[in-house]
C-alpha cells in the first residue's frame, strides 16, 4: 500500500474513533509533513485521500476540517440520496400528501391480474411504451413544453435520467459547466463518470451568461446541468428575459444542456422551461419522485431530435431503464388524475411548511421561495457550515451542509439546507425552533 494512504489510514482511524472530532481543523499542510517526517507532497496526497473518502473538507483560505456527517459506507454511491441518522432528518426531503396510499393504490388493482401483472412485469425499453410517451407529452404540454412523444425517454428515476444522460453528452475528462452550489448527487455522478465540474457564476437570478461564455473560451465545455427552478438548495427561479439570454448563448456555443426540472411542479404558472426556448440544445430531465412517491417512480428525459439514439444506448448500457410496473403504474396515475390531485396537495403542503420556516427563522438570513420543500440558511457568525451540522446533529436533528453543493476551490458557504418535506409538520415546527437555538448560541461554534 502507498504510504500517503497507509497515513491516511491511520487518520480514519482517528475520525472514525472520536479522538478527531467534527469541526477540528487539521493542522496546516506543512505543519503536518514536518510532524510525520514526510515530504510536503506526501502530505498534500495524504489530505487529498481524506477528502476523497468524505471525512475532511477543504476550504480555501480557511484550512481542512473534519466533516460533521459520518461518510458514506459505501463511498462513490451516485443514485441514491443519502439518509441522516438523526431522528428528525432534514437532509432527505421526499414530500408525501395526506391519504396519499389510499389514492395510489386503486390504479394499481388492474395491474394485479396474473394477465396484466405477466406484461407489466417485463423490462421496459428506454423508449418505454406508446402510453407512457402519450402520458408525458401531455404533463410536459401544461408545463408549456410541447414535446412530441418520440423525443421522450424512459429511467428508473430522474437521477438515472441526469447520469444517462450526461454520459451520453460528455467523454471522460470532459468539463461540465454548473452553477457553483449544485445538487451533491450531480458531484458524484460527475465523479463516476470522471468528469470535470466547472463552477461559472451566478447572480440573483441565476447563471450568467456571460460566464458561460468564458468558461467556453478558456477552456470548450462538454455541456452545461441547470435547475433554473426553485434551484437546489438556494430555491432561485431564473426568470424568462434571463433564460431566453441562455437560450441564445447556448445557440451560438453549440453547448448542450441538461435542464432539471424535478422541482418544477411546485412552481405552476412560472417561467418557461430552457427546454422550449432552445430544444435543439436542451436535455430536459424530470420524474414522478417528488410528484408521487420514491419507492415506485420514473424518470424521463425529453431529448433533442438527433440525440435519441445516444441518450437510449447510454439508458441501456448503464442499466437504467424504467421498470414495466413502474411505467404502467406511472401511466394510469397520470391518466386518472391522481398526479394531479398529488400535486395540488403537495404544493399547498409546501406553502405551510415554508410559513413555519418563516416564523421560526424570523431574524435569520434565510433563502427560500414560498413554494420551495427546502431553505437555504446563510449561518449567522461565527458559525461554520460543518460545526452547525454537528451542533444539530448532537440534539437529534440532520441537516445538509453548505459544503455538500459546492463546487470549485472557492470559500464553502458557511450555510446550511433544510429539507422540509419528510418530517410531519409538528415534528418540523420542533426542529425548527430547536435549530433557532443552536444558531443564537454561539458557544459551540468554535468545537462543533
Amino acid at each position: 500500500m502507498d504510504d500517503y494512504r497507509r497515513i491516511a489510514d491511520l487518520i480514519a482511524r482517528d475520525i472514525t474513533g472520536g479522538r478527531l472530532r467534527p469541526g477540528q481543523r487539521l493542522p496546516p499542510q506543512r505543519a503536518f509533513a514536518r510532524r510525520r517526517g514526510i515530504a510536503p507532497s506526501t502530505a498534500g496526497r495524504v489530505y487529498a485521500e481524506l477528502v476523497r473518502r468524505g471525512l475532511v473538507v477543504g476550504e480555501v483560505g480557511r484550512g481542512t476540517f473534519v466533516r460533521a456527517a459520518a461518510p458514506d459506507p459505501q463511498p462513490g454511491h451516485a443514485l441514491a440520496e443519502a439518509a441522516g441518522s438523526a431522528p428528525v432528518n432534514l437532509e432527505l426531503n421526499y414530500p408525501s400528501a395526506p391519504g396519499q396510499s389510499e389514492l395510489l393504490a386503486p390504479a394499481l388493482a388492474p395491474l394485479l391480474r396474473p394477465d396484466a401483472l405477466g406484461q407489466a412485469l417485463r423490462p421496459a425499453a428506454a423508449a418505454g411504451t406508446p402510453d407512457a410517451r402519450d402520458a408525458v407529452a401531455a404533463l410536459l404540454a401544461r408545463a408549456g413544453l410541447p414535446a412530441r412523444p418520440e423525443r421522450i425517454l424512459f429511467t428508473g428515476n430522474a437521477r438515472q435520467a441526469i447520469a444517462a444522460t450526461l454520459a451520453s453528452l460528455v467523454r471522460p475528462g470532459g468539463r461540465v459547466g454548473v452553477e457553483p452550489l449544485t445538487y451533491p448527487l450531480v458531484k458524484e455522478i460527475a465523479a463516476r463518470l470522471a468528469l470535470t465540474l466547472v463552477p461559472l457564476a451566478t447572480d440573483e437570478e441565476g447563471l450568467l451568461p456571460g460566464s458561460v461564455v468564458a468558461a467556453h473560451r478558456g477552456a470548450p465545455l462538454s455541456a452545461l446541468y441547470l435547475q433554473p427552478t426553485l434551484h437546489n438548495p438556494t430555491s432561485r427561479t431564473t426568470g424568462a428575459g434571463r433564460l431566453r439570454q441562455l437560450a441564445d448563448t447556448v445557440h451560438s456555443l453549440g453547448i448542450p444542456v441538461v435542464e432539471d426540472r424535478i422541482w418544477s411542479f411546485l412552481h405552476p404558472g412560472g417561467t418557461p422551461p430552457l427546454a422550449a426556448l432552445a430544444p435543439e440544445r436542451v436535455h430536459l430531465v424530470d420524474g414522478l419522485s417528488k410528484r408521487v412517491a420514491p419507492g415506485l417512480t420514473v424518470g424521463f428525459t425529453v431529448v433533442p431530435d438527433d440525440r435519441v439514439d445516444a441518450v437510449a444506448r447510454a439508458v441501456r448500457s448503464g442499466g437504467w431503464s424504467a421498470g414495466g410496473f413502474a411505467l404502467e403504474a406511472a401511466v394510469r396515475w397520470l391518466g386518472d388524475g391522481t398526479v394531479d390531485r398529488l400535486v395540488a396537495a403537495k404544493q399547498r403542503d409546501a406553502r405551510r411548511r415554508q410559513r413555519l420556516v418563516a416564523e421560526k427563522l424570523a431574524g435569520f438570513a434565510v433563502r427560500s421561495d414560498p413554494a420551495a420543500y427546502f431553505a437555504w440558511w446563510e449561518l449567522p457568525a461565527p458559525w461554520r457550515a460543518d460545526t452547525f451540522t454537528a451542533a444539530a446533529r448532537a440534539r437529534g436533528i440532520a441537516v445538509t451542509p453548505g459544503t455538500a453543493f459546492s463546487v470549485g476551490p472557492g470559500r464553502t458557504p458557511d450555510a446550511v439546507r433544510l429539507g422540509l418535506a419528510s418530517v410531519p409538520e409538528q415534528e418540523l415546527a420542533r426542529a425548527l425552533a430547536t435549530l433557532a437555538g443552536v444558531a443564537r448560541d454561539a458557544s459551540g461554534a468554535g468545537t462543533g
